[in-house]
């Protein structure tokens, strides 16, 4: 999603696990994907707020 200006943050803390997350970077979105994707934002939460959440 980097070609968007999104950015993503993977939970991991185990080496082998972060490497494969490294190796999606190599994935490109056209046009049409990143519409689509964009299509999804509606402005409503479903997870909790991250100004409010005291974990």
């Amino acid at each position: 999603m980097c070609n968007s200006g999104a950015r993503s943050s993977p939970k991991s803390v185990t080496p082998s696990r972060l490497a494969e997350n490294l190796d999606g970077f190599d994935v490109e979105l056209d046009a049409d994907d990143l519409d689509v994707i964009a299509s999804l934002e509606n402005g409503v939460r479903t997870g909790d707020d991250p100004d409010t959440y005291n974990g």
